[in-house]
């Protein structure tokens, strides 16, 4: 009776093992956030900001990565609303999004900055499919509250018009200013550097 019992728990164990592993494969065939994304604005059409996500220590983030001024807007902004690390820093390479847990095409429990208060939202974030959009929402409380914005993945071609302060969170560049080591899988694994 004892060897028939380990043996079913080992054969449970196994079963067990071998679904987490189906389940690692399937997540690590997937679209990630990992890239270069585009807002637009929904009204003319025209981009409004670009966001780099990455992955940190098993943790996604997303930087500001270009963003078009609109007339009257003064150069080289910074985010002198904010109320934590990022008090003063330029928007260029401002951590918008942090903390986000990937968990398949969905990213949970992090938060998102709105630059132009300094309010720090909860966020989730969700990558289409076919890995070419992400829709982020930011909420207060309760995420049935929150708004959704997509973004659009832009081409390869796009990472060549990055500023330095931006590249740097690419692979093969200089590490990020918290010295935690960033990987970016998705671009390199497909793409190699893609700045040259």
């Amino acid at each position: 009776m004892k060897v028939q019992s380990r043996t079913l728990a080992l054969a449970g164990l196994l079963a067990l093992v071998a679904a987490n592993c189906a389940a690692a494969a399937q997540q690590a065939t997937q679209p990630t956030a990992a890239g270069l994304w585009q807002k637009v604005d929904s009204e003319t059409g025209q981009p409004v900001s670009w966001f780099l996500f990455f992955e940190r220590d098993g943790l996604y983030e997303g930087v500001i990565a270009k963003y078009f001024p609109r007339p009257g807007d003064q150069p080289n902004q910074i985010c002198s609303n904010c109320r934590d690390d990022r008090r003063n820093q330029p928007l260029l390479g401002l951590p918008l999004v942090r903390g986000m847990q990937r968990n398949g095409l969905a990213y949970e429990n992090g938060n998102i900055l709105d630059p132009r208060d300094g309010d720090i939202y909860n966020a989730v974030m969700h990558v289409s499919p076919d890995g070419q959009s992400l829709t982020v929402r930011g909420y207060l409380g309760v995420e049935l509250f929150g708004r959704d914005e997509v973004w659009y993945r832009l081409p390869d071609s796009a990472f060549k018009q990055l500023d330095p302060v931006v590249a740097r969170y690419l692979p093969g560049h200089a590490a990020p200013p918290a010295s935690a080591s960033v990987r970016y899988p998705e671009q390199t694994a497909r793409y190699g550097n893609p700045i040259r």
